[in-house]
């Protein structure tokens, strides 16, 4: 069984993309020193300054595991948060992966970017009794040491979006395996540290069949993101996301690699290719968020 959903084939793995909630943001934030005179040309902004932040958590299949990228907001918000945060469409997971013929329990490995609310939200769910309980309980919950350092004893910034109920009972059912910088996961995927957006941020690379993919996070959170200093104001060491982009998103457009994005709400992919125009990088072809890869002109 599997839903009509857009999905990326790359060799032997497969991409889906599946509804981590959206939410609204005030858009000064998500575009850092940018001035809105100039963000504003790209996405639609409201009264109120706020933009939609998309939460696309994917799935991804490989031959030998079934392995889930980033979380969504999960089921646990408040009322209070869920006004705070504009909430737009609630987490579907669950459910989504059901429509690919999957249980939460064949979810071999999770992979959270970092540990901010709208990335590991979907962790742990609120079951209908109201318990708190791991989302996917057999799944082997990869973090870097330096994030997982984090979580366990934030900071007065960390603490505002690192929410507790997120990571409750991982460590307690032994789900929580700590890598420190890159670690291969299964022979088609490996995690690295980038740093940058929290001191723990790691991508996510995947390549089979001579085709590969990158994760970001958010060091960038949208296409509108691609030049090296379009940054976020939630960037912890914004200095390091731009040397991370200046240094790598020329090679990933060298080799076409295909760029994947979780709060984009227009495309879940782009393929980059070197352009001689400002940044230097640009997509030849685009997935949107309902339909097939589509051609750029």
């Amino acid at each position: 069984m599997r839903d009509n959903k857009p999905s990326l084939k790359l060799g032997e793995v497969e991409i889906f993309w599946l509804d981590g909630g959206r939410i609204r943001l005030d858009g000064g934030p998500m575009f850092g020193p940018v001035p809105k005179a100039l963000w504003s040309r790209k996405v639609e902004v409201d009264n109120n300054n706020c933009i939609a932040i998309a939460n696309s958590a994917m799935l991804v299949r490989t031959p030998t595991a079934n392995i889930i990228i980033d979380s969504g907001i999960g089921n646990k918000m408040t009322p209070k948060q869920q006004e705070n945060f504009n909430l737009e469409s609630p987490w579907r997971l669950p459910e989504e992966l059901a429509g690919l013929g999957l249980r939460c329990d064949e979810i071999d490995i999770v992979i959270p970017t970092h540990a901010d609310f709208d990335h590991a939200g979907g962790l742990v769910f609120r079951d209908a009794d109201g318990s708190l309980k791991p989302t996917f309980p057999r799944a082997r919950h990869i973090f870097q040491e330096k994030e997982w350092a984090v979580v366990e004893n934030p900071d007065r910034r960390s603490a505002t979006s690192y929410w507790p109920e997120n990571f409750t009972s991982l460590k307690e059912n032994n789900l929580i395996e700590l890598v420190d910088g890159e670690f291969r996961v299964t022979p088609e995927v490996r995690v690295f540290l980038t740093g940058g957006h929290t001191i723990g941020h790691q991508a996510v690379e995947i390549v089979s069949g001579g085709e590969s993919a990158v994760h970001l996070g958010d060091l960038l959170p949208s296409h509108n993101h691609l030049h090296p200093l379009w940054v976020i104001a939630y960037d912890d060491y914004p200095m390091e996301v731009i040397a991370f982009k200046e240094r790598f998103l020329p090679e990933y457009a060298a080799r076409k690699s295909w760029i994947l994005f979780y709060h984009d709400t227009e495309i879940l992919a782009g393929r980059a290719v070197p352009t001689t125009l400002s940044p230097g990088v640009a997509f030849d072809k685009t997935l949107p968020q309902n339909g097939e890869p589509t051609s750029c002109r």
